[in-house]
């Protein structure tokens, strides 16, 4: 029996030390939420052959193999290298496990692929900002859903990527049915109203949620073809100090969050407290700690808005405000 563990090394290869002596489990993140069969084959053998048979899902779209012996996490990561290269997990090099102590898997709803209600496929936009962060070692969360129904609980990760939809109207096409407006004050906002026998849509209270898209009988409402984004920002969970993200920037595009999420890593290695316990320290609370001004300052360096994009100056969380981690 191993009795002298590198937990360090452990841990960083994506195995959780757990209160069983000797044993280990092995969690395999899914950028997006979606795998494929084999990839849930293999799954299904090592912990079968490696394991206790036992096989967790995660809140955060992942595998959790559970059982594992120390002695046998080289043998695990040789049958596990194929998920990762079907799923395109970025990793440091093969054979040697991938590091997610840090940063969180990417998950999302389903998305498009199924639900007449998202904007856009979340599984794709999922993996271009796995491939934008991975590998990586900090504390950040995203979140990706399709509509702002919110089925991924986007609200509570640092970052909530929710589709929109930008609707557009044909007043030659509409017979003023009226099935957009009730469908909206009823489901939504109330956006829409009547006026003068014609449908108003009122921009400052319209969240792109396309229900009247979805509702109109005679197509008088389409959806933009551009694909629009709302991005929420540092929410979180946790027993000391959980609170809901806040609403950034609507109506923007994907380039934009991507170069955002990718600056935020940049401002964290910068601003990350240096006795931060194990080296890690979650990003809102940096936020917290230097101020909404500095973060914002770096991680819209290099970013051009789209032009449809809105963007608050300043950003307010309720709750306890964070200042130590202590």
């Amino acid at each position: 029996m191993i009795r002298d563990i590198n937990t360090k090394k452990v841990m960083k290869n994506a195995y959780r030390i757990t209160k069983r002596p000797y044993k280990t489990s092995l969690r395999v993140r899914i950028p997006g939420g979606a795998a494929d069969a084999e990839c849930l084959r293999i799954v299904s053998e090592i912990a079968n052959k490696f394991g206790d048979g036992e096989i967790h899902v995660t809140t955060r779209q992942g595998f959790e193999i559970l059982g594992i012996n120390y002695e046998d996490i080289d043998e695990v990561n040789k049958m596990i290298q194929p998920v990762i290269d079907r799923l395109e997990i970025n990793q440091v090099d093969e054979d040697s496990g991938y590091p997610a102590a840090g940063t969180r898997n990417v998950c999302s709803c389903i998305g498009n692929k199924a639900c007449p209600k998202a904007a856009y496929d979340t599984t794709e936009f999922a993996k271009k900002v796995e491939k934008a962060i991975f590998p990586n070692d900090l504390h950040v969360k995203v979140a990706l859903t399709g509509c702002p129904n919110d089925c991924a609980k986007v609200r509570t990760h640092d970052y909530g990527i929710m589709g929109m939809h930008r609707p557009i109207y044909d007043m030659d096409k509409c017979v003023n049915c009226q099935a957009c407006v009730k469908k909206c004050q009823k489901l939504s906002t109330g956006a829409l109203s009547v006026q003068n026998n014609k449908i108003v849509r009122d921009a400052d209270k319209c969240i792109g949620c396309g229900e009247c898209v979805l509702n109109c009988p005679t197509r008088a409402w389409t959806r933009d073809e551009k694909k629009y984004y709302r991005l929420t920002i540092l929410g979180r969970t946790g027993k000391k100090n959980p609170r809901l993200g806040e609403d950034w920037i609507t109506w923007v595009d994907e380039e934009s969050i991507l170069k955002i999420i990718v600056n935020t890593y940049k401002f964290a290695k910068e601003y990350i407290a240096k006795d931060a316990p194990g080296g890690k320290e979650h990003i809102g609370y940096i936020v917290d700690r230097t101020g909404f001004m500095k973060y914002k300052e770096y991680v819209l360096d290099g970013v051009t808005l789209n032009e449809e994009a809105q963007m608050k100056d300043n950003v307010y969380w309720s709750g306890i405000h964070y200042t130590s981690y202590k």
